[in-house]
């Protein structure tokens, strides 16, 4: 099971109105008082909140079901009942709000903007009282209005965090030790493969003015987009970023495949997340042979993609990080100016992976019935 929680599906139900109440006014000296029934108080609504501090989804994962308070019923002497409490949802930017059973985009929360807010679930309306049904014809109305009830809705919640420029790359090609090079993220680190098991989130500082946010995430494996590995369930969290950054280890045997399998992955996940822009960098060059590797990499990309920047850096050592930094600050720049940051998921509607998982096993499924196992 993984503890990263950034997918939840919860039901929410807002508040029922309360109903109105029949009374009539006893009082001395007062004979054939009339009508006094108060009006029930409406429910409560079913109100989502942007909180920059939350990362996961984790509250809504572990309390599935949500109801807002209903409405109180209405008292005699004209006494209104009170209106029922709103339930306030906090989830972190990046939320996006789904139908379940459709896939069909309800809401999302693009923008870093504390308290944005989205009212999903209004209450259903409290009840009349007596008092508003007295006429000429009739002063002693006998009836009242019931509060409508409240609905009932389930969700998928989805978290794609918000990052101006994602990591990608196979597992140990040192994705968490550039992170923590340039931001004031501290991933863990270590020299074995999948070290990284959730997406992280660094700030590398541009300016005074300015901060880029860059996310890593688990290493993508060959065969990530037949679900296998941990990468492709991340993908998503890097699918609003404006770029991305291609981490290579030229000290591997696979260097000079590797480049081509990980656009091979990105592709098969989402077109929109393999045509975004890139940096590619060749790392760990301190390596003894690894400096003229990173030049074959360099030169097989730049006959294919002549404006790509592709360079060769050591993050251990320190090498060419001077370089990347200004590199990345200027493509980030670059696609500012143009229009062309990071984009929304509703613009762009990218691929949840709850959706293209359940692809993936309709095909697995078909693939049984084409191609039976020997009995």
């Amino acid at each position: 099971m993984i503890g990263f929680a950034d997918e939840a599906l919860i039901e929410v139900t807002s508040g029922k109105g309360g109903n109105g109440c029949i009374s009539f006014r006893r009082e001395k000296y007062v004979p054939n008082g009339g009508p006094s029934g108060g009006d029930g108080g409406d429910g409560g609504d079913i109100i989502f909140v942007c909180k920059r501090n939350l990362r996961t989804l984790a509250a809504l994962r572990y309390h599935p079901i949500i109801k807002a308070k209903n409405g109180s019923d209405g008292q005699s002497w004209n006494k209104y009942g009170r209106d029922g409490e709103d339930t306030i949802i906090p989830v972190p930017p990046g939320t996006t709000l789904r139908d379940p059973d459709t896939n069909e985009l309800i809401y999302e929360f693009t923008t870093q903007a504390e308290d944005e807010q989205f009212v999903f679930l209004k209450g259903g309306k409290g009840g009349w009282g007596n008092l508003h049904f007295k006429s000429s014809t009739n002063q002693a109305p006998r009836y009242a209005h019931k509060g409508t009830p409240g609905e009932t809705r389930k969700l998928r919640v989805e978290l794609s965090i918000m990052a101006d420029v994602g990591l990608v790359g196979f597992p140990n090609a040192g994705k968490s030790s550039l992170l923590t090079a340039f931001t004031n993220a501290r991933p863990k680190i270590a020299p074995y493969p999948f070290t990284t098991k959730i997406p992280n989130l660094g700030v590398l500082n541009a300016d005074k003015e300015r901060d880029i946010i860059i996310a890593d995430i688990p290493g993508i494996i060959e065969g990530a987009s037949e679900g296998a590995g941990l990468g492709i369930r991340f993908l998503k969290h890097i699918s609003r970023t404006s770029c991305l950054i291609f981490m290579i280890d030229v000290s591997d045997e696979n260097y000079l495949t590797a480049y081509k399998t990980l656009c091979g992955e990105l592709k098969s996940f989402s077109e929109d997340l393999f045509n975004k822009p890139r940096i590619v960098l060749c790392n760990k060059i301190d390596v003894e042979g690894a400096e003229e590797r990173a030049r074959e990499v360099i030169e097989q990309i730049k006959k294919e993609e002549k404006d790509t920047v592709v360079l060769a850096i050591s993050v251990m050592a320190n090498e060419g990080l001077g370089a990347t930094r200004k590199a990345v600050i200027d493509l980030v720049d670059r696609l500012e100016s143009e229009g062309e940051g990071a984009v929304t998921l509703g613009k762009k509607d990218i691929l949840s992976t709850s959706t293209f998982m359940r692809e993936r096993e309709e095909i697995d499924d078909e693939r049984e019935v084409q191609y039976p196992a020997n009995s």
